[in-house]
């Protein structure tokens, strides 16, 4: 292992110097930027500098996931500052091609999906709201509380779809059955929600009984591949937060798969991470939260959806929501912490603070964006003429 001076360290991330901070390291205080530091960065160990140099996520990442890098200040503030500087990250394509392009195999992307959503319904309870959704919520109002903020998101979309009594509407990705629960109780509409992880089946079958809701929503385990040869159709489809596991290779075998069940003039709204050009992600979080994860660009996602003669009705953009959303889940994470560590482990849960900061911090300095879009197969003159119908 090859590890770095104290001075070839503070010589990198001078790199980082649009706003001040401090570093410690070896007993000294080193200061980075110009005024008064905003956060220290205290190092209790030396880091390799081939990792640092193959990628500045991965080293300082695993170097703050094992306790080996420290923050001295807020963590989200630490995180916005670095994730503001992106451009002075160093990553190695070559030696992080393995990590960054993993197999699509139906096999691999159902253990990719279980990795993260199947580390257990009890833990996601700690943080998530009593929706159970992991997706980004929708603030009406600063002071909305982040139920208030999911139900507002799951209100928002089943409006978008212009839902009617008895329509059939499919869920791909469905999570924990939130949106379908509510379509079936307050639209009256007849949904089949699909999912790669077994505890969120569990879990959503376990609502629909105890709602009474059997006769109207069914849930499986099914990849998004296997939906045209099901034979059946939908008058709405809905996916939120499951394109970004797909692959890049494979968001026109999504969309494809899409259409194949959506009824003629049918609605399809789309909820997806997005980004302002095509790039393989970050190298820390492919390798320690989403594995394959890929964040589709918004300009390849619609003409994508163009090629399929799919007709953009509406774009809405919700980054500084997601924003918010994740502050609410850090919060709740932050709350239960103890308990979560006792259970998961002390490098686990620096692990995932350390990500719902990140995340934060991506959304806010606008590396990353969220988007709805709504979509009609072909032509729909049905619809009202107002975009807030």
């Amino acid at each position: 292992m090859k590890l770095i001076s104290d001075q070839y360290l503070i010589t990198y991330l001078q790199r980082f110097d649009q706003y001040p901070f401090e570093v410690k390291l070896h007993g000294k205080t080193h200061l980075i930027g110009e005024g008064n530091p905003v956060f220290t960065v205290s190092m209790k160990e030396e880091i390799d500098s081939s990792k640092l140099l193959s990628s500045t996520s991965l080293a300082l990442g695993e170097a703050y996931m094992k306790g080996n890098l420290d923050i001295e200040g807020d963590l989200f503030q630490a995180l916005d500052h670095f994730m503001g500087q992106m451009a002075a990250f160093t990553a190695d394509q070559k030696k992080l091609k393995t990590l960054f392009f993993t197999s699509l195999s139906k096999k691999n992307q159902e253990r990719e999906v279980a990795s993260h959503y199947d580390i257990g319904n009890d833990f996601y309870s700690l943080w998530l709201d009593d929706t159970m959704s992991y997706s980004c919520g929708y603030f009406k109002t600063e002071n909305d509380t982040l139920y208030e903020a999911q139900c507002n998101k799951v209100e928002r979309i089943l409006k978008k779809l212009c839902l009617k009594k008895d329509m059939t509407l499919l869920d791909i990705g469905c999570g924990w059955g939130y949106l379908l629960i509510r379509a079936a109780e307050e639209y009256g509409v007849k949904g089949v929600g699909i999912t790669l992880s077994a505890e969120q089946k569990k879990e959503f079958e376990r609502r629909i009984e105890v709602l009474g809701l059997s006769d109207r929503i069914t849930v499986e385990l099914m990849d998004y591949r296997d939906l045209p040869k099901s034979g059946r159709t939908f008058d709405r489809v809905v996916s939120v937060g499951m394109v970004e596991h797909v692959g890049r290779e494979n968001y026109d075998l999504f969309i494809k798969s899409t259409e194949s069940v959506l009824k003629p003039g049918g609605l399809f709204l789309l909820h997806f991470i997005s980004a302002l050009r095509e790039y393989p992600g970050d190298p820390w979080m492919k390798k320690y939260i989403f594995p394959g994860g890929m964040v589709p660009s918004l300009r390849e996602m619609i003409k994508l959806l163009s090629d399929h003669k799919f007709y953009v009705l509406d774009v809405e953009s919700l980054r500084r929501h997601y924003y918010k959303t994740l502050r609410h889940w850090d919060q709740n994470f932050n709350e239960n912490r103890d308990q979560i560590e006792k259970k998961m482990g002390t490098e686990f849960v620096r692990m995932w603070d350390l990500y719902l900061n990140a995340c934060a911090a991506t959304f806010h300095n606008g590396i990353i964006d969220l988007h709805q879009i709504l979509i009609s197969k072909g032509i729909n003159n049905e619809l009202p003429l107002t975009r807030w119908y």
